[in-house]
C-alpha cells in the first residue's frame, strides 16, 4: 500500500509543479512592475503589490519568500539567488494615532518613512529563512546569511550574518574586487 500512495503522490507533485511552472509563475511575473529574462519564483510564494516589484535577469526565487509592499517598491537586480523564506516588508503600521485601532489606519493617514523601498543590487546571494526591513538596500556582491534580520544598508561584497545582520567579513579583497568586477565586464 505504500508504494502505491508514494506513486500517487510522486504524480501529484508533478503536476503541481507543471501547473505551477506552465501558468501560476507566469501570471505571478507579467503583474510585476518589471520583470526581467530568467527569472524563477518558486512555488508557496506569498507576494503582494505587484505592481511596486521590479526584478532584473537571472533571478531565483526560494519556496515560501514574501515580498510585501503597498506604498513603497522592492527593487531586485541581475544575478541574485535566494534561498527558501525570505521576507521582505517595506513598511510598517502606524502606532501613534491617538483613539484609532493600528489596524484601522489608513494608507493615507501614514508618514512617507513608514513605507521605504528595498533594494537588492545585482550579484547578491542571500540564504534561507533571510528577513530585510524597509529602507534598506543590499548592496552589489554581497552574501546574507541564513536567519539573518537586515535592518540597515550593508557595503560591496561583505558577508553579513545574525540577528541583526553585521558585518562579518569581506569576500574579496580590494584587489580581488576590482579583478572581479574587471572580469565580469570581460564576460559580458
Amino acid at each position: 500500500m505504500n508504494k502505491i500512495g508514494d506513486i500517487i503522490y510522486k504524480i501529484e507533485e508533478f503536476v503541481r509543479k507543471v501547473f505551477y511552472k506552465a501558468f501560476r509563475e507566469s501570471v505571478i511575473k507579467c503583474s510585476f512592475g518589471s520583470c526581467g529574462k530568467n527569472v524563477h519564483i518558486a512555488e508557496k510564494s506569498d507576494i503582494k503589490g505587484n505592481a511596486n516589484i521590479f526584478i532584473g535577469n537571472n533571478v531565483a526565487i526560494g519556496p515560501r519568500s514574501l515580498l510585501w509592499t503597498t506604498g513603497a517598491k522592492i527593487f531586485i537586480k541581475d544575478k541574485v539567488i535566494v534561498g527558501p523564506g525570505l521576507s521582505i516588508i517595506t513598511g510598517d503600521h502606524k502606532i501613534d494615532i491617538v483613539g484609532k485601532y493600528m489596524a484601522d489606519v489608513t494608507m493615507d493617514e501614514k508618514d512617507k518613512e513608514d513605507d521605504q523601498d528595498v533594494t537588492i543590487e545585482k550579484d547578491v546571494w542571500i540564504g534561507a529563512n533571510v528577513t530585510i526591513l524597509k529602507g534598506v538596500t543590499i548592496a552589489e556582491g554581497c552574501v546574507i546569511g541564513g536567519g539573518a534580520v537586515v535592518t540597515k544598508s550593508t557595503k560591496p561584497y561583505g558577508i553579513y550574518v545574525g540577528i541583526p545582520a553585521k558585518y562579518c567579513r569581506s569576500r574579496f579583497s580590494e584587489e580581488e574586487i576590482m579583478e572581479h568586477k574587471k572580469r565580469l565586464k570581460i564576460r559580458k
